[in-house]
């Protein structure tokens, strides 16, 4: 790092003999193949827009895409540009700690990592029931979905372990399947000039159309469905020329996420008409299967091949975001490990430089997550998926809050960076946004988690518990550290 323009990490222990991250194994490209991943494009599409049209804001469920996007760009402007500045595996918490103070950034740590570790765990329950469904399907071969998910974690061990080049092709054999058949789709459907009722522009981004019904409900699973981007910053570390790599990844991320799923789920709401979008969302619901309402139009324009090839590009999908958070998670341990914060043993890499240490331990938190509703019966879709994705959205939210307030700390502090509009007015504008989508994500937790209210006031507080847990542990170990010298 440039000494002059990067700041250090807190650490007891010298980078040099820890070790440090493979430099220059990934491009803009292969760091937003990572974030596609996270993203899990059929997942959030088959998954969230459904809900979104049925319970939302109809119509103009689009429209809240395309504000949640404007919303994390006005984010990623002071996210970028505290980056400039700030090189580490960390991202949130150095960034964090950065502006608010140690003792913020060590809570925010945790909630980290207790996000991140949750979204992988959700869709692991997931992609069990989805793998299991499909196998049995097509082989009469019946195995219980955790096994599909217990030999999927030691799989995801094995790539995370081989290093993030390896990762990243991998990653995008799959994002691009996925993402193509959906894009080809959507463009194909527009060039036809729509469905029944034609494009219906103003029937989805109308101020009228957006504002319709329950838009708070629609907005919250557009955030949601923007989760993952911000690991453009993770990777800085391992980026070539980090300094212009990570902004241009960051900004790129963020518009094609914004446009990919604002454009998608506009051709979906045109392809079902706008007047019965709303009708035939909520019959698909209730059915118990959302992703018809998805597959349904995209199967009738390509095929029946499409029906068949869809249901396995959503279980790549879901493998792939769950391969993408567990390299995620297990820098944020490494980078934990580094600065004293976690056991120094996690910051052990192997000969391709990945920390395999924390790889491991990452995935002894997943099965930790996983197995007990599998020891319980759980169904893994209406309570393993639903409650963690919905209780990860919420800490995730929050990083997000607590990283806009750092960014105009450092930079009134620290001088390092006078532009208004970067370090002030845009982090300023997307802390109040954040600030009113974790309100609406409080106010529909229950729709969210898809539960009854006692279960959703549990699972809001182990936010603020993780967040207390965190600043109690840094506070522990500070104290070790001081005692021994």
């Amino acid at each position: 790092m440039d000494s002059q323009t990067a700041v250090a990490p807190h650490s007891p222990h010298d980078a040099s003999t820890t070790g440090r991250l493979k430099p220059d194994s990934l491009g803009v490209l292969g760091i937003l193949f990572f974030v596609l991943s996270a993203q899990a494009p059929l997942t959030g599409i088959a998954g969230a827009v459904p809900i979104a049209v049925a319970i939302g804001n109809g119509a103009g469920a689009p429209a809240a895409y395309l504000a949640a996007g404007v919303m994390v760009l006005l984010f990623s402007i002071g996210f970028v540009a505290m980056g400039r500045h700030v090189v580490d595996a960390g991202a949130f918490y150095t960034y964090i700690g950065k502006g608010l103070g140690r003792s913020a950034g060590s809570g925010s740590a945790a909630v980290a990592l207790f996000a991140y570790c949750a979204i992988q765990a959700a869709m692991y329950g997931l992609y069990g029931a989805t793998v299991g469904g499909l196998v049995a399907y097509y082989t009469d071969v019946h195995l219980a979905w955790w096994v599909w998910t217990l030999l999927t974690m030691a799989v995801v061990q094995v790539l995370g372990a081989a290093g993030i080049e390896m990762g990243a092709r991998l990653l995008a054999v799959f994002v691009l399947a996925e993402f193509s058949i959906l894009i080809v789709f959507a463009l194909v459907t527009f060039f036809k000039g729509g469905g029944p009722e034609g494009l219906g522009f103003g029937e989805s981004f109308s101020p009228h159309a957006a504002l319709q019904g329950a838009p708070g409900v629609a907005l919250m699973f557009a955030v949601a469905s923007m989760f993952g981007f911000e690991a453009t910053a993770i990777y800085g570390e391992e980026a070539r020329e980090p300094r212009r790599t990570v902004p241009r990844a960051t900004y790129l991320s963020v518009a094609v996420v914004t446009g990919f799923f604002a454009f998608t789920s506009w051709m979906l709401v045109s392809a079902h008409g706008a007047s019965a979008a709303t009708a035939q969302a909520g019959k698909a619901l209730e059915s118990g299967d959302a992703t018809s309402w998805v597959f349904a139009p995209i199967t009738a324009l390509f095929g029946s091949w499409a029906g068949d090839v869809l249901p396995v590009l959503l279980a790549t999908s879901l493998f792939a975001g769950i391969l993408a958070f567990h390299n995620s998670a297990n820098r944020y341990l490494f980078s934990l490990g580094r600065e004293g914060l976690l056991p120094h043993r996690l910051t052990r890499l192997n000969r391709r430089h990945s920390p395999w240490a924390a790889g491991t331990v990452q995935t002894g938190i997943a099965a930790a997550l996983v197995v007990p509703f599998a020891l319980l019966g759980k169904d893994p879709v209406l309570t393993l998926f639903s409650w963690f994705s919905g209780v990860a959205v919420l800490a995730m939210m929050l990083l997000y809050f607590l990283t806009s307030l750092s960014v105009v700390v450092f930079f009134r502090r620290s001088r390092a960076d006078t532009r208004l509009w970067n370090t002030l007015v845009a982090p300023v504008l997307g802390a109040l946004g954040i600030a009113g989508a974790i309100w609406l994500i409080i106010e529909n937790f229950t729709t969210l988690i898809g539960g009854d209210r006692a279960t959703a006031v549990w699972l809001q507080l182990t936010v603020p518990a993780v967040l207390v847990l965190g600043l109690c542990a840094a506070r522990l170990t500070r104290s070790r550290h001081a005692a021994t010298g």
